[in-house]
């Protein structure tokens, strides 16, 4: 496991979002941050990518070595999407970011579109868009907020297919936030649950396990809280 929090705290005015977490993620495969609206969780994700300062503690990992997929593909409109992507290639020759481009776009199953604007493209497409800009800065971790979540269902499962594929093709950590339950565990090699901005269960997913109890589990755990707030 890496480390990549250590006793976080933020808080939003009067409001405390994350107390005192710590967080470690496996060396490769999707860990899952499991929580319902308004947990913290995609406050979680911003510290974790420098994107937004803790008030105390600290990120054990350094920006460089993350990049973010977010539930919008935030892809610039009148920009095509060879020139969307090129904006995250890092360096080279104009046939050298081509390149980089052409098999960032084969990692995430697109091809022959380098030249489409963002309207032209299906919201699935556009989100395989977003995820191969992030797989151009070659991260270590891969943060990905909600992603799918605006998705229909049939295009919703085809990209998780293709990321849990693509995850362990590549051998990334992936922080991928959901407050999905059934989708934590269809991807997930872990799931960590946050509630109270802390993590309050962890869970391995071996192989064949039996996903019934652990999602039993987890909903009376958040049921019971939900009931003594």
């Amino acid at each position: 496991m890496i480390p990549i929090l250590d006793s976080v705290r933020k808080a939003f005015g009067a409001h405390t979002v994350l107390d005192g977490l710590s967080l470690s993620l496996a060396e490769s495969g999707i860990s899952c941050l499991l929580g319902p609206s308004g947990c913290g969780k995609s406050t979680l994700l911003r510290i974790t990518a420098s994107l937004i300062p803790p008030d105390a503690g600290r990120v054990l990992i350094n920006p460089g070595q993350s990049a973010v997929v977010f539930q919008e593909p935030r892809l610039l409109p009148w920009l095509s999407v060879e020139e969307n992507l090129a904006l995250a290639t890092l360096s080279g020759s104009g046939r050298e970011k081509r390149r980089q481009i052409s098999e960032a776009l084969a990692l995430v199953q697109l091809e022959n579109v380098e030249h489409l604007l963002p309207r032209e493209l299906s919201g699935g497409m556009a989100q395989r868009t977003g995820l191969a800009r992030a797989l151009l800065r070659r991260p270590r971790f891969l943060l990905m907020d909600e992603p799918f979540a605006a998705l229909d269902a049939i295009t919703r499962g085809d990209l998780q297919k293709m990321i849990i594929t693509l995850i362990a093709e590549q051998k990334m950590a992936c922080l991928f936030v959901t407050h999905d339950i059934n989708e934590a565990l269809l991807i997930a090699s872990h799931i960590h649950v946050i509630q109270d901005g802390k993590i309050v269960f962890d869970y391995a997913m071996d192989d064949g396990c039996n996903h019934n109890p652990i999602k039993q589990q987890i909903l009376a755990y958040l049921q019971s809280k939900k009931e003594h707030e």
